[in-house]
C-alpha cells in the first residue's frame, strides 16, 4: 500500500467543481477509479458529471445512477464506470455489478464507496465531499498518484 498525498481545497461554486472535474478527467485513464464519499447533497454526482462531460468533450445527460446502480458511457480511450452504491446492502453485491473487473478495464467514479467493502481498490483516488457554506470542501487522498497530486498544485 503507498502512502497517500493529500490536499484539501474550497470550491465556492459549482464552477470550480467543474473546473476539478475537468483537471482530473484529463489524467485519468482506463484502470483508475475514483471513490467519492459524502452526505447526500455534497457533490458527488456533480463532480461526477464534470468528469465525464470532460472526458466525452461535450454536455452529455449524465443522470445520478441511484436507481440503475451503474451507469456507462463510452469514452474512446476506454468506458466510463459510474455507479452509486447507496442502496446496497452488502458488498457482494459489487461483483454481481461487475465493478471488480471495471476496476482493471475502465475509468471507476463511484459514489457511497463504504459499500464496497473489501472489494475496493487499493490505489483508488478517494475524494471525499462536505458542503461548507455556500460552497464544498474537497478531501483528496491520491495512493501512488503523485502526479495528480501535483496537477492539483499548479
Amino acid at each position: 500500500m503507498f502512502d497517500p498525498l493529500r490536499h484539501s481545497l474550497f470550491l465556492p461554486t459549482d464552477e470550480a467543481t467543474d473546473a476539478l472535474g475537468r483537471l482530473l478527467a484529463e489524467r485519468l485513464a482506463p484502470g483508475d477509479t475514483v471513490l467519492l464519499s459524502g452526505p447526500i447533497g455534497a457533490g458527488k454526482s456533480h463532480l461526477s458529471r464534470a468528469i465525464i462531460r470532460a472526458r466525452l468533450g461535450r454536455m452529455e445527460d449524465v443522470p445520478s445512477p441511484t436507481f440503475t446502480l451503474v451507469q456507462t458511457y463510452e469514452d474512446p480511450a476506454g468506458d466510463i464506470w459510474h455507479a452509486d452504491l447507496y442502496r446496497l446492502s452488502h458488498p457482494d453485491e459489487v461483483l454481481e455489478l461487475g465493478l471488480e473487473d471495471a476496476f482493471t478495464t475502465a475509468i471507476c467514479l463511484v459514489e457511497w464507496p463504504d459499500r464496497l467493502g473489501p472489494h475496493q481498490p487499493e490505489d483508488a483516488i478517494h475524494i471525499s465531499l462536505a458542503v461548507e457554506g455556500d460552497g464544498r470542501n474537497a478531501l483528496i487522498s491520491f495512493f501512488g498518484r503523485p502526479e495528480l497530486a501535483r496537477a492539483l498544485d499548479g
